[in-house]
């Protein structure tokens, strides 16, 4: 299981954009995550008339390296850390690690 997901709001705990809080957009399967106004490039594309795209700078997302963010604990307004416990009918939930609180309903 995943510590963290799509969907799952997380704070930036390194690098440049350290603070930041974001939403997980999309993840990759080598351990990146796309964060919602975090890591923004500027990208100098080539316009393409064809295709009816217009040249210039073009700020996108990059990914950023998943053990570069925390899971955001709103009850605390700090990153978190994320454990994983077995319930009793044998589903497997997330929980924040200050308080116990479960992330997964």
């Amino acid at each position: 299981m995943q510590k963290i997901k799509r969907d799952d709001r997380v704070m930036v705990i390194a690098g440049r954009d350290r603070g930041k809080i974001g939403t997980v957009t999309r993840t990759l399967d080598d351990g990146r995550l796309f964060v919602s106004g975090v890591n923004i490039i500027k990208r100098h594309t080539k316009g393409n008339p064809q295709m009816g795209q217009p040249g210039g700078i073009i700020e996108k997302e990059a990914p950023i390296q998943a053990s570069n963010v925390a899971i955001y604990n709103s009850a605390t307004n700090k990153a978190d850390r994320v454990g994983v416990k077995i319930l009793e009918d044998g589903k497997k939930v997330r929980f924040f690690r200050s308080t116990g609180d479960q992330i997964d309903s």
